[in-house]
């Protein structure tokens, strides 16, 4: 299977504040850049599957049309940053958000979710598409997971993932094999 994953569109909110999964507004470019994904993405998708967060949904139904179907799947949230979300990151209590940094990986904001919890999630979404009988998908999501994505494809360790820079519409295209060691980056777009 042909799986194309694209980064939701610009959002207006400000930078200074925590949110994964807030949902915030859409940046006011979202229509031009609409027009700019149509040009640059395939239109021949089995299943388009999006995050439920409206900055994920509109473009995914956007981009899909009255034959396609939009799958909207919760495994595909950003990661859960609980009691945080919406806070300025100056004004979250800095001995918690020390504690996090130290070790995202198995820490968890209060009330929300660690990376470990979020890996685990998106790669059950993973192993479940395997399975599908499906040749060509697009699913529209979040930077956080689609860096879990890299981490599941290609091994890397969660403690490095943030060093992996995804941008607004940034994609990629991998091939999702039945067997997971046949799995392969096709391209980064």
């Amino acid at each position: 299977m042909e799986v194309h994953v694209i980064r939701h569109s610009p959002v207006n909110f400000d930078k200074n504040r925590c949110y994964g999964r807030l949902d915030v507004p859409l940046a006011d470019s979202f229509e031009e850049d609409l027009r700019q994904l149509q040009g640059i993405l395939d239109d021949d998708y089995d299943l388009i599957y999006s995050s439920p967060k409206t900055r994920c949904s509109k473009l995914a139904m956007a981009l899909g049309d009255k034959n396609k179907n939009i799958k909207v799947d919760e495994r595909l949230l950003e990661l859960d940053f609980g009691e945080w979300e919406g806070k300025l990151w100056s004004a979250i209590d800095q001995d918690e958000l020390n504690h996090w940094m130290a070790d995202f990986v198995q820490v968890a904001p209060s009330g929300g979710e660690s990376l470990n919890q979020m890996f685990a999630r998106v790669s059950i979404f993973i192993d479940a598409l395997r399975n599908e009988n499906l040749a060509k998908v697009l699913i529209v999501t979040h930077s956080g997971v689609i860096r879990c994505l890299w981490a599941y494809l290609l091994a890397i360790p969660l403690e490095n993932i943030f060093k992996l820079p995804v941008g607004f519409h940034e994609h990629f295209v991998f091939k999702l094999a039945k067997n997971h060691s046949l799995d392969a980056i096709l391209k980064l777009k």
